[in-house]
C-alpha cells in the first residue's frame, strides 16, 4: 500500500491555484488537498458554474494531481463561535454580512450545507475512480471554549448546554452531508468543540453517533497538551476519515510561557510549545503509521505545514519527503509464519 502524500493549500492561499500547483508537483507532493478559500476551491462557483469544477480538475491533472478532501477550516468555525470581530477576517464578506452573530452562524451553517453539496460535484467529476467517500475537514467552533478553564466555577449543565448547541446547529449540516454521501472530518483542535480524546467521545455523543461526523486526525494538536495522540488514533479508528501530518514541540522555551501561550507570537523563544516543520518537533510519526496501519488506514496522508522559523518552499519540499520516508505498507502475512512447514 502507497499512501497519497499530499498538501494542504490552506497555508499557501496567497498564492494563486494555477501559481501553486506546478509547485506542490516540484515539491514531490500526489495531490493537494483544496482550501475553501483564497482562488483554491470556491463553493459558489462549484455549484453555479458548469465550467468551474472541470476546469479545476483539468488544472490539477496538467500537473499530475490528484485531490481526496477540500477544507472549510474558516467557515465551519463560524457555526457555534461566539462570534466577534476576528471573524470577519476569515470569513466570506457572503456569510460575514452585516456581523450580527446569530445572523454569521446561521449563514455559516449553510454554508457548510452547500460545501457537502459542492464536494459531491466536485469529487463526481474526478477523472479516476473514488475509493473512499469524498471528505470535507474543517472546524464545528464552540460556543463554552471561552469556558475551558473552570472559573469562574463551570457546571457540566453549563458545558452540556454548549454540547446541545453543537448538535443543534450541526445535525441539520451533517443531514446534507449523509445526503451527498460525503463526510465531515473535524480536525480536533484547542477552540473546537473536541479538542482531546475525552472532548471528542462526548462530541460524538451529542450528535448520537451520526455516521457522517469523524475527524481529520492531526497529532500537533494533541501533542503539546499531554494528550496520547496515538491512544486517539485507536480509540477513534472508525471515525478517521482524514490525516494531516503536522510535527510540534513541546516543553521547550524559557520557562515563563505555559501551555496556554501566554499572549505570545507564534516563534517567541519563551513558548512552550511551537509548530515544526515535519521531522524538527517532538511527534512520532513511525507510531502514528504503525496505528495507521492497524486501523486499516488508506486514505492521504496530508502536509499542514506550518514553521515559522523555516522557508516554506525548502520545508515543504523536505516535509514530502520526510511522509514517504516513515511511512511504510503493512504486513500481510506473519513474520514467523515461514517456521511452518505448510509454507515452506
Amino acid at each position: 500500500m502507497s499512501r497519497d502524500v499530499t498538501l494542504f493549500t490552506g497555508q499557501w492561499a496567497d498564492l494563486p491555484l494555477v501559481e501553486l500547483l506546478p509547485l506542490v508537483a516540484d515539491m514531490g507532493y500526489d495531490g493537494v488537498e483544496l482550501a475553501c478559500w483564497g482562488d483554491h476551491f470556491d463553493v459558489s462557483k462549484a455549484l453555479s458554474d458548469e465550467a468551474y469544477i472541470p476546469a479545476k480538475w483539468e488544472l490539477l491533472q496538467k500537473h499530475g494531481l490528484t485531490c481526496h478532501a477540500i477544507s472549510a477550516h474558516l467557515v465551519g468555525q463560524a457555526v457555534c463561535d461566539l462570534i466577534d470581530e476576528r471573524h470577519k477576517a476569515i470569513l466570506p464578506d457572503s456569510v460575514w454580512g452585516d456581523g450580527d452573530p446569530e445572523g454569521v452562524r446561521q449563514r455559516a451553517a449553510e454554508e457548510m450545507k452547500a460545501t457537502a453539496r459542492a464536494a459531491r460535484k466536485f469529487f463526481d467529476a474526478r477523472p479516476d475512480e473514488q475509493v473512499l467517500p469524498p471528505v470535507v475537514n474543517g472546524f464545528t467552533g464552540s460556543s463554552i471554549w471561552h469556558a475551558l478553564y473552570a472559573f469562574p466555577p463551570t457546571s457540566q449543565d453549563y458545558l452540556d448546554k454548549g454540547f446541545e448547541d453543537f448538535a443543534k446547529r450541526w445535525l441539520p449540516i451533517l443531514d446534507v452531508f449523509e445526503e451527498e454521501d460525503v463526510n465531515f472530518a473535524l480536525e480536533v483542535h484547542p477552540t473546537e468543540i473536541a479538542f482531546d480524546i475525552a472532548s471528542s467521545e462526548r462530541a460524538l455523543e451529542a450528535i448520537n453517533g451520526h455516521k457522517r461526523f469523524g475527524f481529520n486526525y492531526d497529532p500537533s494538536h494533541l501533542g503539546y497538551q499531554g494528550v496520547d495522540y496515538v491512544k486517539f488514533i485507536r480509540d477513534m479508528f472508525e471515525r478517521i476519515y482524514h490525516v494531516h501530518m503536522k510535527d510540534v514541540w513541546w516543553n521547550r522555551g524559557d520557562g515563563s510561557v505555559g501551555v496556554f501561550g501566554g499572549h505570545t507570537e507564534f516563534t517567541d523563544p519563551r513558548r512552550y510549545w511551537d509548530f515544526r516543520s515535519l521531522g524538527h518537533g517532538d511527534i512520532d510519526f513511525e507510531e502514528i503509521i504503525v496505528a495507521l496501519n492497524d486501523i486499516g488506514y488508506t486514505g492521504p496522508l496530508s502536509v499542514e505545514w506550518e514553521d515559522g522559523r523555516m522557508d516554506r518552499i525548502h520545508g515543504a519540499e523536505e516535509a514530502c519527503m520526510f511522509v514517504r520516508s516513515v511511512d511504510f505498507p503493512p504486513n500481510r502475512i506473519a513474520f514467523d509464519a515461514a517456521f511452518d512447514k505448510s509454507n515452506q
